[in-house]
């Protein structure tokens, strides 16, 4: 190796040096919502860097093509990072973990397809790596799908376990033929692909909707784990350390999530729970019992403490402004206000705490489910914003219920229950809330940024 060569291997190196340090850092800075904002940046950077060293890897052609891309790429990701709205940002999580997902299947399809390998332990790597990446990207699609409802219903039939295991078994006996150079014909590779991306469609049709954010956090760590796979097949340390890193992340927050629920991903994935097609589920005795603005608006100007409880439905409405303009009023007022945050409320992780960040709320008021549950037998008003199952007695009492054993917030045990709703029907799960039939509850119906602009003005008129 001459001195130029040397010089540009060493750069090479250190460059991926830093981008490890950017990565772990940045990853480190997105777990405080005070610091995420420079995480993602510091991350960011670091992707910078490893994409610019890559040019400098001997043998690169196709400069054109690979600017395109970054480019088109680029414009596309500006264009629905600024379009897309806060109720819709988990579809698209999942829809460019797919393409995470997808790139790495793609690398591994080439690879395999040349067949140049340099040997077998590269070949079962890069046929690993391809079968995760397939099922990440046909499994991601169909999230994507019934987040957005493109799909209204989970389609199931007996014996579906068995077929996927089939599938699976199929894969992997094509996978292995294939790394092992039995038959790494053109046409078996196709199969071994059609078969991994069917696996990931038939895995992911029959999870409920309500399901969807443990099984994009899945899907996530399974990308992150195609691209490190591959990495070590194109041995590219980049590719290696972002893997890494994004596939444990992922895997750290699907088992949190998986807790949080008091579920097992086992469950998760195969007991077809969270259909959000399906018809609500556990008959609950009492009545709804409506109330109206002006009689929440004094309940909360003389309260001493008020618990917000946040949920889809205040993503829905867009609605965080105005209740954060409520919240400074009645801490004007001498009222205590805080904010209590479920780990699944929402629609994917950390839907809450971004929403609540966006609208300028202090992140000291904000607190987790084991933080706050102990003060809401101190609350004279929790105030329920869209949230259901998060809030739902019966994972406390009622075995038979689907949610029973979840962790809840105790929203029940506040002096008073205000219920902001925009209708009656049950919540995202399809399991009605008891919560809302209570003797303490009050259902306060409408959209809750109209609601919360309602609440203003009465706690105004209070004086």
């Amino acid at each position: 190796m001459d001195a130029s060569a040397l010089s540009r291997e060493t750069l090479i190196q250190a460059s991926y040096f830093v981008t490890a340090a950017l990565f772990i850092l940045g990853l480190k800075r997105m777990s405080s919502p005070v610091t995420a904002r420079s995480g993602i940046l510091w991350a960011g950077s670091g992707m910078l860097v490893a994409t610019v060293v890559s040019f400098l890897y001997p043998g690169m052609t196709n400069y054109d093509l690979i600017l395109a891309a970054i480019v088109v790429g680029g414009a596309l990701a500006w264009w629905s990072g600024k379009r897309v709205a806060m109720t819709d940002m988990p579809q698209m999580i999942a829809l460019y973990n797919g393409m995470g997902g997808g790139a790495a299947a793609a690398i591994a399809a080439v690879e395999l397809y040349r067949g140049e390998s340099s040997g077998y332990a590269t070949s079962t790597l890069a046929v690993v790596g391809g079968i995760i990446g397939s099922v990440s990207f046909s499994g991601s699609a169909i999230a994507f799908g019934k987040l957005q409802g493109l799909i209204t219903k989970s389609i199931r039939f007996s014996g579906q376990q068995i077929f996927n295991l089939l599938l699976l078994a199929a894969a992997l006996i094509l996978g292995g033929m294939v790394a092992f150079g039995l038959a790494a014909t053109p046409p078996v590779i196709t199969a071994f692909f059609a078969l991994a991306l069917l696996l990931g469609l038939t895995m992911t049709l029959p999870i409920g909707g309500a399901d969807m954010p443990v099984v994009i956090s899945l899907y996530n760590a399974l990308t992150g784990l195609a691209v490190a796979f591959e990495g070590f097949v194109l041995n590219n340390a980049a590719m290696i350390i972002a893997g890494t890193v994004v596939g444990s992340a992922g895997t750290l927050l699907t088992q949190l999530m998986a807790k949080a629920m008091n579920r097992s991903l086992g469950n998760v994935l195969f007991s077809g729970f969270g259909d959000t097609g399906g018809a609500a589920t556990g008959e609950v005795t009492g009545s709804l019992k409506p109330i109206e603005a002006s009689d929440v608006g004094v309940m909360m100007a003389f309260a001493s403490k008020v618990i917000v409880v946040p949920g889809y439905g205040m993503a829905v409405a867009q609605a965080q402004h105005k209740i954060w303009e409520l919240c400074q009023l009645l801490l004007d007022r001498g009222v205590t206000v805080k904010f209590a945050i479920h780990p699944v409320a929402g629609r994917m992780p950390g839907h809450m705490n971004v929403l609540l960040a966006e609208a300028g709320v202090p992140y000291d008021l904000i607190s987790d489910l084991d933080e706050i549950n102990s003060e809401f037998e101190t609350a004279d008003v929790a105030l329920i914003i869209g949230a259901n199952d998060v809030v739902n007695p019966v994972a406390r009492n009622d075995k038979s219920s689907p949610i029973y054993g979840m962790p809840i917030l105790n929203a029940d045990k506040a002096k008073n229950v205000i219920v902001i709703k925009r209708g009656k029907g049950a919540g995202f799960s399809g399991i009605e809330n008891a919560l809302f039939y209570l003797d303490n509850t009050r259902m306060l119906y409408g959209d809750a940024q109209k609601a919360g602009a309602e609440l203003i003005q009465a706690i105004k008129a209070v004086g």
